[in-house]
């Protein structure tokens, strides 16, 4: 029996999860950006987190269809610190593309807080979409990713910054930060993590900036990738969770930007899944994307060259990936461990993080493969 065998990180956790919502305004940038926290809740509200009649009901933006997140809205919380992680969704996403993630971490004591990055959400691309379908004028790709490149470190630090101070329902621990996201949320927490000392644990899903088919400038090359230093003054343990047919940010970029990450590092690639892995609502996301992509990319500003109708059609249904219920286990289970081991310092989720992972995965019947 292995030191870690009594530790199960892919099983929901002790605690009912509570969720709330606030507007963070932040006067400096004259910004102001909904938050979703989820915490641990008090045993009053055991079982009723799992339970569809009773969970919170929410819906991205106004005419989508209703989705639910397993907690409880306005839950009463536990009283003990809490140590707090940071999710930053993908570009075009909002603060509750992963709760499938975030309320897991949740209820294993976690405190939880997603950020919506605005100008950047389901709501903004939907919008310039319709306006670019209307025969409106569309903003200028170049300099809006620029701007979302200044605008969504600052959003995570901000955040951090607020919760710090104590504007949340939980007390929270502030030598014990750690941050992850999904796609731009990915590539947002490289950055912060390079920015910001108080983040001790980094969690990438899919990042964004690595060598990328797409050109995000008039002349070429990757801002994205430019901007992002990852010669960091300190050590930050960082697990990078990747997907090995992703369309929007093909492994081989994945690669090139792990190389680049400071040790201590570890990166996990799930097998047969695609960009959307990473999100709730896998196969619903992902279809609908296939679908909807070539009209979403102009709002997205992508393109310049690439062939995206080509792009769209070679990309497989979902019935053609491994299930979705493999990506929730596998970030579930990793993404709480990599956070057990180093905010917590949890000697049986370092145990569990050095063994053989792929072995570990395929225990649950995940295909994987361990690159870094």
């Amino acid at each position: 029996m292995s030191a870690a065998s009594a530790y199960d990180p892919f099983q929901r956790g002790p605690f009912p999860v509570g969720v709330r919502t606030f507007e963070f305004e932040d006067a400096s940038r004259q910004r102001s950006l909904p938050v979703e926290f989820w915490y641990p809740a008090t045993d009053a509200f055991r079982g009723r987190d799992l339970d569809p009649d009773r969970q919170d009901h929410f819906q991205a933006m106004p005419m989508a269809p209703e989705a639910r997140q397993a907690a409880i809205r306005d839950a009463d919380p536990r009283r003990e610190p809490c140590p707090l992680v940071v999710f930053s969704h993908g570009y075009g996403g909002e603060r509750r593309q992963t709760t499938h993630f975030c309320t897991h971490l949740a209820s294993h004591g976690y405190a939880v807080v997603s950020m919506d990055h605005i100008g950047n959400t389901t709501a903004d691309l939907f919008e310039q979409a319709m306006s670019a379908q209307g025969g409106g004028s569309m903003p200028d790709p170049a300099k809006t990713i620029l701007q979302f490149i200044e605008d969504r470190p600052a959003d995570a630090s901000f955040v951090i910054d607020r919760v710090l101070a104590g504007d949340g329902p939980v007390d929270v621990d502030a030598d014990r930060v750690g941050i992850t996201g999904h796609s731009f949320g990915g590539w947002t927490t490289l950055a912060t993590t390079g920015r910001d000392r108080r983040i001790r644990a980094a969690l990438p899903l899919a990042p964004a900036g690595g060598a990328s088919q797409f050109p995000l400038s008039p002349a070429g090359g990757n801002p994205l990738e430019e901007a992002l230093s990852l010669d960091w003054d300190r050590e930050v343990p960082t697990l990078y969770l990747v997907a090995e047919f992703d369309t929007l940010l093909p492994l081989e970029g994945m690669r090139g930007l792990i190389e680049r990450t400071p040790q201590p590092r570890r990166a996990v690639v799930l097998l047969n899944s695609d960009h959307f892995h990473f999100c709730d609502g896998v196969e619903q996301v992902h279809d609908l994307f296939k679908t909807l992509g070539p009209m979403l990319e102009g709002a997205a500003g992508s393109g310049g060259g690439v062939d995206t109708k080509a792009m769209f059609e070679a990309m497989k249904p979902s019935g053609e990936l491994c299930p979705g219920a493999h990506a929730y286990t596998m970030i579930q289970g990793l993404g709480l461990a990599h956070m057990d081991a180093h905010l917590r310092q949890i000697p049986a989720a370092a145990a569990l993080l050095s063994d053989d992972l792929a072995e570990l995965l395929r225990e649950h019947g995940i295909d994987a493969e361990v690159i870094a």
